[in-house]
């Protein structure tokens, strides 16, 4: 089939051709958007779920609806090794201006409470060409914002950003992908900022994306961020939404797929949406004509299997020393003993395993271990649901490890 027609998009972040299975999260931010443009009180929100699930295109459509409904937006990425002051000011800049507040004034004095803010990052004695310019014109204003305390400072950033937009009678969402990478101190921040902008009913929200740990991060920073934020799990499709998404794109080129090959790709891709969208590219360019068949599907599987082993699980493996190796493996060979149970979940079911269980793979004692296991949840290689159990960040690691053993 023509390849320069092939639908399929599996790019890290790309919005695929069907985005299914995403209707009720869709329609419940359309819901929040529409109770805060009539004053109603509504939680910032929070997506979790493993690497591969549609989180940051599920963010992007987010974003983008706020944008339909003439809310100020901005997003950012937050990375290990970055505080939140540069990258939130940037956001928040491209907020501002997408507001469009008619009085020039109060936006001048809004930018600079922002530059204030970003230039904090260095030191009171930094030289000028030290200190960071966010492309802001204005002058910073002195004595908001700017007092070197990250959570009174952003407090008092979003309180402003939030006065502007309650101004024009239209909101402001800023938008954090990978939120789990943002250092302690960061993170308790956005948690008393979210607290303060919900109390006073300013027409300002941050909806967060990271793994499924996030919860703990945001509970272990401050006890109340259970009830600030509205959680919700962004997981694989179930059968009938991951046909959706290889079939419509499929019709909107005039092709289809037998029932028989749908069948096998939903067993191949387990319904992850990366998974979907791999199979399906290299499903239409290897299938002669359409519809396209179980054979054809039975012929892909190999070279997008090769693909993923490459691209998507071996740049990860890739990252970890010889001994978080080990780990790994162990993990995956843990996975193998339980789904031995015959009471016990399938194999790709298993959802963590425990730390116990990883020692008495490698014949080790749980302590010994706990370099290695440090070392892969700072890379977000693996995550910890709950003490004392662990989990790939990544679904179907384990048969990639098993399979490259």
């Amino acid at each position: 089939m023509d390849p320069i027609r092939n639908p399929y998009a599996p790019g890290a972040g790309q919005r695929p051709p069907e985005l299914a299975g995403r209707d009720d999260q869709l329609r419940a931010f359309n819901v929040v958007l529409e109770r805060i443009a009539r004053s109603k009180p509504e939680r910032s929100i929070v997506l979790t779920g493993l690497r591969g699930v549609g989180k940051t295109v599920l963010l992007n459509a987010l974003r983008s609806a706020a944008v339909r409904a003439h809310w100020g937006t901005g997003k950012l990425e937050a990375r290990p090794d970055q505080r939140l002051r540069r990258p939130i000011s940037a956001a928040l800049h491209v907020a501002v201006r997408e507001l469009g507040h008619p009085q020039g004034d109060e936006v001048d004095h809004v930018l600079g409470v922002i530059k204030a803010f970003a230039q904090r990052e260095a030191p009171p004695n930094a030289k000028i060409r030290d200190r960071w310019n966010p492309g802001i014109d204005v002058a910073a204003v002195s004595g908001r914002a700017d007092s070197g305390d990250i959570e009174i400072d952003l407090v008092e950033l979003l309180t402003d950003v939030g006065g502007l937009a309650a101004d024009v009678g239209r909101g402001v969402a800023i938008f954090i992908d990978e939120m789990q990478d943002l250092g302690p101190e960061d993170v308790s921040a956005v948690c008393a900022a979210c607290h303060e902008i919900s109390q006073s009913g300013l027409p300002l929200i941050v909806v967060g994306a990271g793994l499924p740990h996030l919860p703990a991060v945001l509970s272990a920073s401050k006890s109340y961020s259970e009830r600030l934020f509205k959680y919700s799990r962004i997981d694989k499709l179930d059968r009938m939404a991951a046909d959706l998404a290889l079939q419509l794109p499929a019709k909107g080129e005039g092709a289809e797929f037998q029932q028989e090959a749908l069948e096998a790709m939903y067993a191949a891709t387990g319904g992850y949406p990366y998974f979907i969208q791999a199979y399906g590219k290299v499903a239409w360019d290897s299938a002669p004509s359409s519809p396209i068949t179980l054979e054809d599907i039975q012929v892909a599987a190999p070279e997008a299997e090769a693909e993923l082993a490459l691209g998507f699980f071996g740049s990860r493996y890739e990252r970890a020393t010889p001994g978080e190796r080990e780990y790994l493996r162990a993990m995956a060979d843990a996975a193998q003993i339980a789904a031995e149970d015959p009471a016990g979940p399938g194999l790709d079911d298993i959802e963590s395993v425990s730390t116990a269980s990883v020692a008495t793979a490698l014949d080790r004692k749980p302590q010994s271990l706990s370099v290695a296991r440090d070392a892969l949840l700072k890379k977000g290689l693996i995550y910890s649901g709950q003490r004392g159990r662990i989990a790939f960040t990544v679904p179907h690691f384990g048969r990639y490890l098993r399979a490259n053993g």
